[in-house]
């Protein structure tokens, strides 16, 4: 064992010992994500570094305080990428911090979420000891539950000390076309086109308009393209565009009031006087406004869905969706199993745990 994580270690112990609450953080790039937590901050970006990456293998293993930016550095050398696009708000964030909010950009319709493509991760538990779940290929079925347990966990578990996650070549070729049509006309076309072997990446809408990245090889991009129609953005625009989602910089997201809305993807729009921004082919809405007369959650679960007050009070309401008492029950019994003494982020994910 090192030296950094000897050092967290000992936090953990002591803390332990004194019934202490510790508040892990990295960047710091994601505070405002989650319910408000009480606790001695606990700073996890001394223990970074890449351990392990072969390119070949398409597997990277790296420490929890691995900013992202070193990580992609090393991925675009060897011409790969993050496939779900982790987002970067305002910071340059921490590979422990991605997994443990779990959040994914606009390529997760395609390729799927942070859970994904967390093949194996390293625990260090509320008793001091370190835990290892999955491994470091990607047929590893040993604890790989668990290790994607972790992803939007928000630290209530334990220290996320290091992790190995699968990374994807880089697209050949990709384009973005932009095609004007309500959102009805856009949700309903996503799903069409979602039937096809198209290589579509990202759709969304906003404003009367639908956008739609295409990666892969060249022809195929070219074929879909013909299939779409549409106009092509050029690609500084369309970066300009997707980063924006990506990365949560979209004026939209700025407002003093946003409702994350995850519904399926065939799902209508939401009966609310304010147009959404759509993401991931329709799964994913984001409502924005002074809708506290709405019931946004009551709506998003009439159409099988889910809302999280991204932005704004969440009053004496949880900022997440409430859950089902049967998953509650089993967070508990899973944080009394890492965290018996409920040192790490209390309150953080639910507010009473």
């Amino acid at each position: 064992m090192d030296t950094e994580l000897l050092k967290l270690r000992e936090r953990v112990v002591v803390a332990r010992a004194e019934r202490t609450p510790l508040r892990i953080h990295g960047a710091r790039t994601k505070d405002f994500y989650g319910e408000s937590c009480a606790g001695a901050p606990l700073d996890v970006s001394s223990y970074k570094g890449i351990i392990d990456y072969e390119p070949s293998e398409l597997v990277m293993t790296a420490r929890c305080g691995t900013p992202l930016s070193h990580i992609e550095t090393a991925l675009a050398e060897s011409g790969q990428f993050l496939g779900f696009e982790p987002p970067r708000p305002g910071g340059d964030p921490t590979l422990g911090g991605i997994i443990a909010t779990g959040l994914s950009g606009p390529r997760r319709m395609q390729v799927g979420a942070v859970r994904d493509f967390v093949l194996g991760a390293t625990l260090l538990g509320g008793d001091g000891e370190l835990m290892r779940f999955g491994g470091q290929v990607m047929k590893n079925v040993a604890g790989f539950d668990v290790a994607r347990l972790l992803c939007g966990s928000l630290g209530i578990f334990g220290i996320i000390t290091q992790a190995s996650i699968k990374v994807l070549p880089k697209p050949r070729a990709e384009e973005t076309l932009r095609i004007e049509m309500a959102a009805t006309e856009a949700v309903e076309a996503f799903n069409r086109w979602g039937g096809k072997p198209l290589p579509i990446s990202a759709a969304a809408w906003y404003e009367g308009a639908a956008w739609v990245r295409l990666s892969g090889a060249a022809s195929a991009v070219q074929a879909a393209r013909a299939t779409i129609g549409g106009d092509r953005v050029f690609q500084g625009l369309a970066r300009k565009w997707w980063d924006a989602l990506r990365h949560y910089t979209h004026p939209l997201y700025s407002d003093s009031s946003v409702w994350r809305v995850s519904v399926p993807s065939t799902a209508p729009p939401l009966p609310l006087p304010v147009e959404p921004l759509i993401d991931w082919g329709g799964a994913l809405r984001w409502y924005c406004g002074d809708l506290e007369s709405f019931d946004v959650r009551a709506l998003a679960s009439a159409v099988g869905g889910t809302a999280l007050r991204w932005r704004g009070p969440a009053g004496p309401a949880s900022r997440f969706h409430p859950l089902p008492p049967a998953i509650v029950a089993i967070h508990r019994r899973l944080k009394h199993s890492f965290d018996p003494e409920g040192i790490f982020n209390p309150g953080r994910l639910l507010a009473d745990l």
